[in-house]
């Protein structure tokens, strides 16, 4: 089958524009902010996906593929599933861990992972213990000031690790 990789990736697209466009049409219909209800954003996410995941198709199914891709060559440098993978755990771990850290020390984790992530896929290595301690201040460094706008400035709840609001 010609071209198989691109048409699963066009289906897996136009499959998530879907799920995300029936998802957005079970949020309630009450009006919020300046009269867009809840579901607007994820629906009009959707809607960009599924559009883009049509085009995509309708290229894949074309007889040349996807246009401008460059044809698989030999030398061509591996995949970096070390980092694809470290990236992805930080993701995971934020999503686990924000109720039980808090905002700020999850996305601190979610920086640490992700940037060794980038760092290991450029082959840069693991690095040390002292890089690990400075991309988490880093990463706390980042995501304190965004709780606090977002809880203090916007009045927005964030979870938090203690009840003072600060961490």
């Amino acid at each position: 089958m010609k071209h198989a990789v691109e048409k699963l990736l066009a289906a897996g697209l136009l499959g998530l524009s879907a799920i995300i466009g029936v998802g957005a049409l079970e949020f309630k219909a009450e009006v919020g902010y300046s009269g867009v209800g809840p579901g607007f954003v994820p629906l009009l996410v959707a809607l960009v996906l599924g559009v883009c995941g049509a085009l995509l198709m309708k290229q894949a199914c074309s007889e040349g593929g996807f246009k401008q891709m460059p044809e698989e060559s030999a030398d061509a440098p591996p995949a970096r599933w070390v980092g694809m993978a470290l990236l992805s755990a930080g993701l995971l771990a934020n999503a686990a861990a924000i109720t039980k850290l808090g905002f700020v020390l999850s996305c601190a984790l979610l920086f640490v992972l992700a940037a060794r992530g980038f760092r290991v896929s450029m082959g840069a290595g693991w690095g040390t213990a002292l890089d690990w301690l400075i991309d988490a201040l880093i990463g706390v460094a980042i995501s304190a000031p965004v709780y606090w706008m977002f809880t203090k400035l916007l009045g927005l709840t964030l979870p938090g690790l203690t009840g003072t609001g600060w961490i």
